[in-house]
Parts: structure tokens; sequence; C-alpha cells
């Protein structure tokens, strides 16, 4: 994956139009969006680094998380803290938090991902089978659950990372991102979302497609 290739990603899924009740956070006609897409460009090369085997399709990004700070399942206090044990998301490295994070709390399931990860000494590739913010109309400070036809808007952004970088497993966070992509004729595994209580079987779920042979 080149750097050309990590701009090209970022330019189109910045240039897709949402529908109402969708935010695209990196659509290049908000000034701000530029942070995000800057952001993004960094995470995608330091995964680009790593070459994970296996990506982790979640739902949608939340408004105190990765609408904020355009990183899959990352929230502000990643971003202003030391690098976490994958050496990602250090200061040095140009991740720039917009003005806007000021004050807004630390999206916890992010929070509860990475130290999941951490545990298990496991990095895949993070994204969401939705990656913009669906919130509810006119409220866009709020989470909504995507709908079919916003999920498979984001499959074409699914796909193209298993192209662009060395990935040979597939997983589903949750219902949502399953039936994405079993829509999408993806029969993948799934495994618990971390959030609503969920890190328990999150954490057992991923333990066990480890035991079962997953490489990372």
């Amino acid at each position: 994956m080149t750097l050309s290739s990590i701009e090209s990603f970022v330019d189109r899924l910045a240039s897709v139009q949402t529908g109402p009740g969708c935010t695209n956070f990196f659509d290049h006609t908000a000034p701000g969006n530029a942070l995000r897409r800057r952001n993004l460009e960094i995470y995608l090369q330091e995964m680009r680094d790593r070459s994970p085997k296996v990506l982790l399709v979640g739902e949608a990004p939340g408004f105190r998380g990765m609408r904020i700070t355009g990183v899959p399942f990352t929230n502000r206090t990643m971003f202003e803290g030391p690098a976490n044990a994958f050496g990602l998301f250090g200061p040095g490295k140009g991740y720039v938090l917009p003005a806007e994070a000021a004050g807004v709390a630390a999206e916890p399931t992010a929070t509860v991902m990475w130290d999941v990860l951490a545990e298990l000494e496991f990095l895949p590739m993070l994204w969401s089978a939705c990656p913009w913010h669906t919130h509810m109309p006119g409220r866009p400070l709020s989470n909504r659950t995507p709908t079919s036809a916003e999920a498979a808007l984001g499959t074409p952004f699914w796909q193209a990372l298993t192209e662009l970088f060395p990935i040979e497993t597939v997983v589903a966070v949750g219902n949502v991102a399953h039936r994405s992509l079993q829509r999408s004729g993806l029969d993948v595994p799934k495994i618990r979302h971390p959030a609503h209580g969920g890190r328990s079987g999150f954490k057992r779920g991923l333990e066990e497609l480890v035991a079962a042979g997953v490489e990372q």
C-alpha cells in the first residue's frame, strides 16, 4: 500500500454524498475536516508498517469517537496521551485534534477495544460497516444504528482495505456489520461488539478466533 493509494482511499471516502442523518466528517467542503482526513492517512500509514492480516468491521463511528478524530475506534484521550501498547497514536506522529474535541468525553467503546487488543497482543485493522456518522435527524450529537442502505454505501471501503492491506480474515464485530458483510456475499465469523457491556464477550470471541488459528 503506497502513500498515494492511501491518499486516494481517503479522498474517495471524503467524496461520498451521504443522506440526511448521516454526516461525512471527511467531506472536502468543511475546512476542519482536513484534520480528520490527515489523521486517517497517518493511521493507515502506521498500519501499513504493521501489515495486519485481520480486518475487524464494526458498526459506525460514534459522535465522541471517530466522528471527532477521523480514526476508527479512537477518542480524544488516545490522541492526547502517550502511544498505546502497539506504538500507535503517540505524540510526534502528526495526529491533530480538531477544536471541537475540547471538552468532549472520551468514547468508551474505543477504550475497551484497545484495552482488549493490548491484553491479547493482537493488532487487527479496524474499520466500520458504515464509515460515516449516523445520527438522529436534527441531533448531530447522537448515535443511530446505520440502515442497510447506509452500510451498503460503505461496503466498497472495507472491500478496498482487504485489497490495500494483506488481509486474510474479515471479522464482523456485532450484528450490523455481520448483516452487511453477509449481504455483500461474505460469510464471516461474528463476535460480540464491545459496547454496552460487551467487553467480556468481545474478548472471548477474539480469543476463540486466535485459538482457531486466525493470524494477526
